[in-house]
């Protein structure tokens, strides 16, 4: 995987499960996360509860490890890392984020059609 790739994805899963954390959980603490990828690193700051702390830096060990050239979307992955229970945590992590992220971007264009 490229380190524009690794770069896109990390800043993905900080965004969904930011988002996700916001909306079902409290507590949450503001940390600073260094990621190493191919002799660079990457800083990051997030806004989450221990619970998706956990499960985030799951995903991060996950994506640094990932074997493939081309990186897979890990559902269609022929080899798939995740264990059975992290897997359908962040499924659900996913699912609630995109759907959120998108109603929002649907709210937005109708207003600005009403503007």
């Amino acid at each position: 995987m490229t380190i524009k790739k690794f770069e896109v994805e990390i800043n993905t899963l900080k965004t969904f499960y930011e988002l996700y954390c916001k909306d079902k959980h409290e507590n949450q603490k503001k940390t600073q996360i260094n990621l190493e990828y191919k002799s660079n690193s990457f800083i990051l700051e997030l806004n989450l509860c221990q619970e998706c702390q956990k499960s985030i830096n799951y995903s991060f060990l996950k994506l640094q490890n990932c074997p493939h050239k081309i990186k897979p979307r890990c559902r269609k992955c022929p080899n798939p890392c995740y264990e059975k229970n992290e897997w359908k945590n962040i499924a659900k992590v996913m699912k609630y984020s995109a759907i959120k992220l998108s109603l929002g971007k649907i709210k937005s264009r109708i207003l600005k059609i009403f503007d």
